[in-house]
């Protein structure tokens, strides 16, 4: 089983930057994709981005390409987001979730989640 534990979240200007990371423990985060989420208040909880299991691979959702770059790094059982040109819309809080079956943007392919990190983007 891996445990996942989110950092990085923060209150950033609107414009700004954020980095998140998300530590493996408990086995090693080659074994699964990867995904990052999202949920604002009074919403449902929505796709970020995903990556496949050696990194070759990822997807995200329309509202964050072009700014936000999800990678990971095997060797030290993390995962990341880089978010840039943030704003209002993006303030949430994110979650890193790990499939080993498969990857995509449905929430329910993901078995193991984070606790979350809150992101604020202040206008």
């Amino acid at each position: 089983q891996v445990h996942l534990v989110e950092s990085g979240g923060g209150l950033v200007q609107a414009g700004g930057s954020l980095r998140l990371s998300c530590a493996a423990s408990g086995s090693t985060v080659s074994s699964y994709a990867m995904g990052w989420f999202r949920q604002a208040p009074g919403k449902e909880r929505e796709f970020v981005a995903g990556i496949n299991w050696g990194g070759e691979n990822t997807a995200s959702a329309d509202s964050a390409k072009g700014r936000f770059t999800i990678s990971r790094d095997n060797a030290k059982n993390m995962v990341y987001l880089q978010m840039n040109s943030l704003n209002a819309d993006d303030t949430a809080v994110y979650y890193c979730a790990a499939s080993r079956r498969t990857w995509g943007p449905d929430k329910r392919l993901y078995t193991h989640w984070g606790q979350g990190t809150q992101v604020t983007v202040s206008s």
